[in-house]
């Protein structure tokens, strides 16, 4: 269909009829003549070739952060009828509230937007209704909200052009409230060791004078001093040089007094510090063997005895990843979830080493790199020996009401209910189990029942928990449980507690609670649902330390199915053999290695596990169970491989007292960090909405 921008430049055909008429030596009827006129005409109309159908999509993207919600609460029922009475028949109308993740909605939806309100993130917004568009109809945004951002604006306007996507606004800021926000923070994406750089903070704000901020690198302080906001307008520039290789973050803050919206006053970036390619070695152990050896080796090594501090930027530079003995709780989840894009797609290299915080004994089961590994974690029915009673103290609170970014419907009370459900598919034929739902009181759910004859029923039962409101009694709860656990003639008793880490209420007496519990031969785990930081983390960090269970930090509802897997088999279905088991090699170890290796004949113990289809078995047990000891394979463009008897600490001896034990972890190593990639070869992924494109 063809439109025209400018259809009243067609009344200049009159002028020049008349002009062709009483001039008529200028022969303007010729049909050459008269087609360049006609044709000049219609180029001054610009017409227009309609590509789209008809009708408009508008989306609307609604700021819920805490700076707007006073003012949009007000003004948004009056807009949203403006809208919509505005609308023809075919056009369509797309809802997005937005505050750090923009969330779809009906226009009828009156789900409380269950994100972090205190962050502003127009720019993913807007590059999430761009990734959802339907390129063949036109689009067209418009913003509601108070015009403040936590994140840079700096490359939106250049992405709208470049999509022909126009954007209208309307803003709600408040008249004479002072305000000074970092507009844009610029850093060098890469450098090398001990090399100098330089990096910009730009200020922007509504009044001129001085701004304070603070720089920090890697969470220290490195830096402070004062901008001078002019005109609206201010710099910092610092200059810093790092001498240790690897991705290391900066954050700036500013202080300015007064503040109308302190949530724009921080910025963060990284900085990718060149140099050798190295090993990461993640161990419980100071004085970790593995390090002796790789450096012996001449292998590039990085070593943290921390793994609560690590980060994605860990990852930069490195070419393998050792795991030893390492409980995946004691991981932060980012982490976990990078090392499956870092060895799927990046081609780096994931080795687990054997022991009681390993493998499904430390929580892997079920988790980002499950599927990674050569050997399946899951205890077979037929291996069990020794059953468990088990209770799930349920938050039933009114936070638990809320809905779940992303998932229309959906609240966290359900993603809590399915991974009660998870539990209970996963604990054995033997075992029993009590639910309890809490708020100011308990609610006994399920009594104490065999899973074998209620397995159905239970799971029906606890996909029926509804929040009712108030808060979480956790001393409370923990109390109802034990007391219907300690009942159970199974010697392995256990509680998990599910709360919110941000509001769990009245400790109680609970350290004496917990040391009865200890006494009596139970432990007590904690799933929470928040970060380490919250008000009641502490609290809750604290009843899994004195129950001698694991503390889980579930920062999207969406975690909690997977978190309550993990730990149910790490209670239920997994084992660690403690006695001596003999070690027989299949022959497979020559697929990696050239160099023959003389066997250990026996290990002190070993985590129990299957090897799965597809990969290398290098060598097994000789016990009953015939499990695999060291197993290989190629996941992705990567490689990972599992040792599952230790290699230092406890049930090791025999292993570190093999004549071998350097060439064997040395040459599993190498094989892991791959082949040296050729120089001048590299491959760029650039993400575009759902649209991933690679560049080599």
């Amino acid at each position: 269909m063809i439109t025209f921008a400018a259809p009243l430049w067609a009344l200049f055909v009159l002028p020049l009829l008349a002009i062709g008429w009483y001039q008529r030596h200028l022969r303007l009827w010729e049909p050459l003549r008269a087609l360049c006129l006609l044709l000049l005409v219609l180029l001054f109309m610009q017409p227009r070739l309609r590509t789209t159908t008809e009708g408009l999509d508008l989306w609307v993207l609604v700021d819920r952060s805490d700076s707007a919600a006073d003012r949009l609460t007000r003004h948004l029922p009056e807009w949203e009828t403006l809208i919509h009475s505005a609308r023809t028949a075919q056009d369509r109308l797309i809802w997005v509230d937005y505050a750090d993740t923009p969330v779809r909605r009906s226009a009828s939806d009156t789900t409380v937007y269950a994100g972090d309100t205190s962050q502003t993130h127009l720019t993913q917004a807007i590059r999430y209704a761009q990734s959802q568009m339907d390129t063949s109809r036109a689009s067209r945004l418009l913003v509601l909200s108070d015009g403040y951002s936590t994140e840079p604006l700096h490359d939106i306007a250049e992405r709208l052009a470049q999509y022909q996507v126009p954007l209208d606004y309307r803003l709600l800021t408040p008249r004479g409230v002072r305000d000074v926000r970092i507009s844009r923070f610029e850093l060098p994406a890469q450098v090398q060791a001990s090399e100098g750089f330089m990096f910009e903070a730009h200020l922007t704000g509504n009044t001129d004078g001085p701004v304070p901020y603070v720089i920090t690198r890697n969470g220290v302080r490195v830096h402070r001093g004062t901008a001078q906001v002019q005109d609206g307008r201010g710099v910092v520039q610092f200059s810093d040089r790092i001498h240790t290789v690897g991705a290391h973050p900066y954050r700036i803050d500013i202080h300015p007094e007064p503040d109308a919206h302190p949530g724009n006053n921080t910025a963060t970036g990284w900085v990718d510090v060149q140099g050798g390619r190295h090993v990461l070695l993640i161990t419980r152990y100071p004085d970790d063997p593995i390090t002796t050896v790789l450096k012996q080796h001449h292998i590039n090594l990085k070593v943290v005895t921390q793994p609560s501090e690590l980060h994605v930027g860990h990852l930069t530079g490195t070419r393998a990843v050792i795991l030893n003995n390492v409980a995946a709780y004691h991981i932060p989840t980012d982490f976990l979830r990078a090392l499956d894009v870092f060895v799927r797609v990046q081609g780096g290299g994931l080795l687990m080493a054997g022991g009681k915080h390993a493998f499904g004994a430390g929580g892997y089961y079920g988790s980002a790199i499950d599927p990674l590994l050569p050997v399946a974690m899951e205890l077979r029915e037929e291996h069990r020996q020794y059953p468990v009673a088990m209770a799930i103290v349920m938050d039933r609170s009114g936070s638990m009401s809320a809905g779940v970014p992303g998932r229309t419907g959906l609240t966290k009370m359900d993603l809590a209910n399915e991974g009660a459900a998870e539990a209970i598919s996963l604990l054995g034929n033997e075992d029993v189990i009590t639910v309890f739902a809490v708020d100011s009181a308990p609610h006994l759910i399920v009594p104490l029942l065999p899973v074998q004859e209620s397995r159905t029923h239970l799971l029906n039962t606890v996909r029926g928990i509804h929040s009712q409101g108030g808060g979480i009694y956790v001393y409370t709860g923990l109390q109802a449980a034990w007391n219907e656990l300690k009942t159970s003639a199974h010697p392995r008793r256990h509680i998990v507690l599910f709360a919110d880490a941000a509001d769990a209420e009245e400790p109680g007496q609970y350290q004496s609670l917990l040391h009865t519990i200890r006494q009596n031969g139970g432990t007590v785990s904690v799933i929470g649902l928040g970060t380490p930081t919250d008000p009641d983390a502490a609290f809750l960090s604290d009843i899994a330390k004195r129950g001698e269970g694991r503390m889980f930090f579930a920062q999207s509802p969406h975690e909690l199915p997977a978190l309550f897997a993990q730990e149910t088999v790490s209670v239920a279905r997994s084992m660690f053999v403690e006695e001596p088991v003999s070690v027989r090699p299949t022959g497979t170890w020559h697929d990696l290695a050239a160099e023959p290796l003389t066997w250990l004949l026996t290990v002190d113990g070993y985590n129990l596990s299957y090897g799965r289809p597809g990969a290398s078995i290098a060598a097994v047990s000789t016990d009953t169970y015939h499990a695999p000891l060291t197993a290989f394979w190629q996941r992705g463009v990567g490689r990972t491989a599992a040792i599952t008897f230790p290699l230092a600490g406890d049930f090791s001896q025999r292993a570190r007292a093999w004549p071998d034990y350097g060439l064997f972890i040395h040459t599993l190593v190498r094989w892991l960090m791959g082949p040296e990639q050729p120089p001048g070869i590299g491959l760029k992924a650039t993400a575009v909405g759902n649209t991933l494109s690679l560049d080599p």
